[in-house]
């Protein structure tokens, strides 16, 4: 097999496993964020130490606002949270995607470098980082070799001009829709309660390796505590309207 063909074949299989690499570093980034507490390394002990934690909380905040921005003005039928295959009715070229081509997988890295930098371990941080870079490389070469395919010099026109990963955000043009919050609310939710109680999880051990109690800061529990809550309001309103149009069309 060439070597474009296999760099494709990996892309499409990775894409369809792309969640489990961040699962994996998050389980071992807490054995690393243990040790990091034990032997005080880094900022643990410092006046810094909560300061550090809000630093990491705005890298993934930053991750997390490029998706919002992503896919709130995404048309629909487009690549997003789905695995099962490439997926793209029309070249989505404003908004984010005026700035990058992959905005998407921008927001994730920044949101899951944001979890990685609370282990304070450089090596750690460095090593997802390569990972990283390895793992998407061939998911957005697959993603690309699609488009390509599927919609020709329109895309090659767009991709000449747009940066692969690191955004130019002069380049910025504004979206030709309006901002819809409600897919943004369906497609988000998971991801901003999932990034709140990993902060949570990481100060609930801390504060078990300082006080040998599982006794979390007041400011993570509610920032957990509001982003579940608005999780489930969201997810029930989302079955009560499905709900109420299947007995429409009825």
């Amino acid at each position: 097999m060439a070597f474009q063909e296999e760099m494709e074949v990996q892309g499409n299989f990775l894409f369809k496993h792309r969640g489990e690499l961040p699962v994996i570093f998050l389980l071992i980034s807490l054995w690393v964020w243990y040790q990091t507490l034990i032997t005080r390394q880094g900022f643990i002990g410092t006046p810094y130490e909560e300061g550090y934690m809000f630093l990491c909380l705005a890298v993934s905040m930053l991750g997390i606002l490029f998706r919002i921005m992503t896919t709130g003005y995404s048309a629909t039928n487009t690549s997003g949270r789905n695995t099962a295959g490439q997926l793209a009715d029309t070249v989505n070229t404003l908004g984010t995607y005026s700035t990058v081509r992959h905005p998407l997988y921008v927001g994730n890295f920044l949101v899951w470098t944001g979890i990685i930098m609370l282990t304070q371990n450089l090596w750690f941080i460095a090593t997802f980082i390569v990972l990283y870079a390895f793992y998407y490389e061939r998911i957005m070469f697959a993603e690309e070799q699609f488009l390509r395919r599927k919609f020709g010099e329109t895309y090659l026109k767009w991709a000449e001009k747009t940066p692969m990963f690191f955004p130019a955000l002069s380049q910025w043009q504004r979206p030709a829709g309006s901002f819809d919050a409600g897919k943004v609310a369906r497609m988000e939710k998971t991801g901003i309660m999932s990034t709140f109680l990993i902060f949570f999880i990481f100060d609930a051990i801390r504060q078990y390796v300082h006080g040998h109690s599982f006794d979390p800061t007041r400011f993570w529990f509610l920032a957990f505590a509001v982003s579940l809550t608005a999780h489930l309001i969201i997810k029930m309103h989302t079955k009560w309207k499905r709900r109420n149009e299947r007995r429409a069309r009825a």
